[in-house]
């Protein structure tokens, strides 16, 4: 999302690295290019010029200006403002002491609020017992899909029936539901429109307080630019909200509004949607979004997903091979699967912080279907063939071609790029440091 952003300030900062000491023409210049890329990026023009004006405060200063490295410096005061201005750091849910708690989910029809209410309760079925509670009884087939999707996260579903015909009617009574089953967490997933009414705002403040929400969360679709901030401050005014909840971080779109929302409402960003599956939720942390937009990678977030796609066993295991130089086709195909679940490559590598961004990954060929080619190939191996590839000659190179559906020319391809991942393992090993994902864009050229 934050593509274009990411290359506009690189392209500053490496002109302020260029001129060594920096006078205050300089600053101003590299700040001028900073306003112009924040406003691309659809950032609010009133956010956008408070932001700039707090970093040339700040870089025009002695400390920066005289120092052995301003280049440095005014990075570093860009990256300390970003993340300021999203919040520093993460805020995370309240949980009352006193079960249920109740997070209610307000937001403009199409934002994604039903998605976003199934995939906050799966994430929060790890450590709690959620309850996902339909009280959009307007939109066509709402209630509908929220049932479907607590069918497929594993989460009880409650909703309109005898007794409840209105919103109103079924948040209070799910409260009652969830302490006579035992849920410890409410999900509120209530109706929008396709902008503001009098109407709508009614009916939530209705609901908001009946049952007295310990959380109420905006989802905002982050690629609805400038409005978006102009949404939150009117459910806030209206509602009081507790936190905001980005949705579709992981479109294309220029992503204004995750960094002006928190700096126009003061309301955190405490969750951010980044991708299409239900897994696909997450912490948002200031810091590392500031880092991302920075091109400074997010190695934190890279090992969250790394720890989640690989067991313990897998680790040791691989540990092991490490410090004995052993690698085999049976463990790159394992660190195929892991990296496929992890979501899109392209997703993964942005998390790395590779000189250049995403243009030092042009070249690559990122389809997901070169890592279903590669894993076929080597299904398609015996287990011998896999642990001894070296013994894959002419006519076994065949077979495998034939049984992996591929061509000769690349069941070569996948042994010539074992290869190069095998020095890669050793060179590794030499160093005492655990494998992983390292060499992974190789299998791309």
């Amino acid at each position: 999302m934050f593509d274009a952003l990411k290359e506009r300030l690189e392209g500053v900062f490496k002109a302020l690295r260029g001129k060594g000491k920096l006078s205050e023409t300089d600053v101003a210049e590299a700040l001028r290019e900073v306003r112009r890329a924040l406003l691309e990026a659809d950032v609010h023009y009133k956010v956008a010029k408070d932001l700039v004006e707090k970093i040339r405060l700040r870089c025009t200063g002695a400390d920066v200006l005289e120092s052995i490295t301003p280049a440095q410096q005014v990075t570093a005061v860009v990256y300390d403002e970003l993340s300021r201005l999203m919040g520093e750091g993460s805020s995370s849910l309240a949980i009352s002491p006193k079960p249920p708690t109740v997070y209610m989910m307000v937001g403009l029809q199409g934002s994604g609020k039903t998605t976003t209410a199934a995939k906050l309760a799966k994430r929060l079925s790890k450590g709690h017992r959620p309850l996902l509670v339909a009280c959009d009884l307007q939109r066509p087939a709402a209630v509908e899909q929220l049932k479907v999707l607590s069918e497929q996260v594993k989460v009880p579903f409650f909703g309109p029936g005898e007794g409840r015909k209105t919103p109103l009617e079924v948040a209070t009574a799910s409260v009652r539901y969830a302490e006579e089953h035992l849920a410890d967490v409410i999900l509120l997933d209530t109706a929008g429109r396709l902008h503001l009414d009098e109407l709508l705002m009614k009916e939530l403040s209705q609901i908001s307080g009946a049952v007295k929400p310990h959380e109420t969360l905006l989802v905002v679709d982050a690629m609805t630019g400038q409005e978006a901030v102009n949404v939150a401050t009117s459910f806030h005014e209206r509602l009081g909200l507790t936190g905001v909840v980005l949705s579709k971080l992981d479109g294309d779109a220029r992503g204004g509004a995750a960094l002006a929302v928190r700096a126009a409402t003061g309301v955190p960003i405490k969750l951010a949607g980044v991708g299409e599956k239900i897994e696909d939720l997450e912490e948002f942390d200031a810091r590392r979004m500031a880092q991302r937009i920075m091109g400074m990678g997010d190695l934190a977030g890279l090992m969250e997903k790394v720890q989640a796609v690989t067991d313990s066993a897998s680790v040791e295991r691989m540990s092991e091979n490490l410090r004995k130089n052993r690698f085999t086709m049976e463990d790159l195909l394992e660190q195929l699967q892991q990296v496929q679940k992890m979501g899109p490559l392209e997703k993964v590598l942005e998390m790395l912080p590779i000189p250049g961004g995403a243009k030092a990954l042009q070249g690559a060929d990122m389809d997901p279907g070169r890592l279903k080619r590669i894993e076929a190939v080597i299904l398609s191996m015996t287990v011998r063939e896999r642990r001894n590839p070296e013994i894959i000659k002419g006519s076994r190179r065949r077979r495998i071609a034939l049984g992996s559906g591929t061509s000769v020319q690349e069941v070569n391809q996948v042994l010539k790029q074992y290869d190069q991942m095998k020095q890669i393992w050793k060179t590794l090993g030499s160093k005492g440091r655990r494998g992983g994902l390292a060499g992974l864009k190789n299998l791309f050229r």
